[in-house]
């Protein structure tokens, strides 16, 4: 079983937390995307304004079947050595790519072939989907990274996905819109900025479209910025992200979803002792 309540490293900033505070989460972290995440990382880092940078790693273990993360052992020691310092690293499907049985349903083709294409488990069968899991989660434990939290590629799951992730023993699943904690499924909306990198009318859209989502989400608890790799491929894209991620960083504290989820569980705890 996974341990919810494990320690992060102290962090030398007092922070409380009922104050705002926002999660930095990295999609479709492999060995191909590596070096844009690190290049990125760096340059924040790198600035002395801000309180400290933490980061929610959601790393695949054989990006579409080409790119095995065991194989890089250089990947597998920048991502140890980043989960030593405090960022927490999250199993994210196994090949992130939609290989189930061809959708039926016009609800389907928009899950599966509209708006994503990466529904890795969107229409696994419970077995196959536990499978995965259970693979995904020796490699993790093969480079000793620990791995308390499940996101699906492309935020979808069907039922069956579900109950093995649950069975599975994570702390926590996320989706496009909340937080779950696990077993039980007690839900956190997540506000959520999110680009959409593949054209240039879609970049300088969703630019427009998340600066009225800082704006309307200025006074939410938390909030998660989802980045992706193809969004570090084009200048417009990568300097929003920097810019965003410099502005709220001024005033929100940067946490992980798994020291979030466990921040929220303890005030629950507190008020219903009360």
């Amino acid at each position: 079983m996974i341990n919810l309540f494990w320690r992060e490293p102290m962090s030398p900033i007092p922070d409380d937390p009922r104050a705002p505070a926002f999660m930095l989460s990295l999609h479709d972290v492999a060995p191909h995307s590596w070096p844009l995440y690190r290049a990125f990382l760096a340059e924040l880092e790198s600035e002395e304004a801000g309180g400290e940078l933490r980061c929610t790693l959601l790393t695949v273990p054989d990006f579409h079947h080409y790119d095995v993360a065991d194989r890089h052992p250089a990947f597998c020691r920048a991502l140890r050595a980043r989960q030593d310092a405090g960022d927490e690293l999250v199993l994210h499907g196994y090949y992130h790519e939609d290989d189930g049985p061809a959708p039926q349903t016009p609800r389907g083709l928009l899950r599966r072939r509209v708006l994503t294409h990466e529904g890795e488990f969107s229409a696994l069968n419970r077995g196959e989907a536990a499978r995965r899991i259970r693979d995904g989660l020796s490699m993790f434990y093969g480079q000793g990274w620990r791995a308390d939290g499940f996101v699906p590629p492309g935020w979808v799951t069907n039922s069956e996905g579900r109950n093995a992730i649950r069975e599975a023993g994570f702390a926590y699943r996320t989706d496009s819109g909340a937080i779950y904690r696990l077993p039980d499924e007690r839900r956190w909306p997540l506000p959520t900025l999110v680009m959409s990198s593949r054209s240039q009318w879609r970049r300088r859209l969703f630019i427009l479209l998340n600066r009225w989502r800082l704006f309307y989400y200025h006074n939410a608890p938390i909030l998660r910025l989802a980045l992706h790799p193809v969004d570090l491929r084009h200048q417009e894209s990568r300097q929003f992200w920097l810019d965003t991620v410099r502005a709220v960083r001024k005033e929100r504290r940067s946490v992980t979803k798994r020291r979030w989820l466990l921040e929220q569980s303890r005030l629950e705890q507190r008020r219903v002792a009360r």
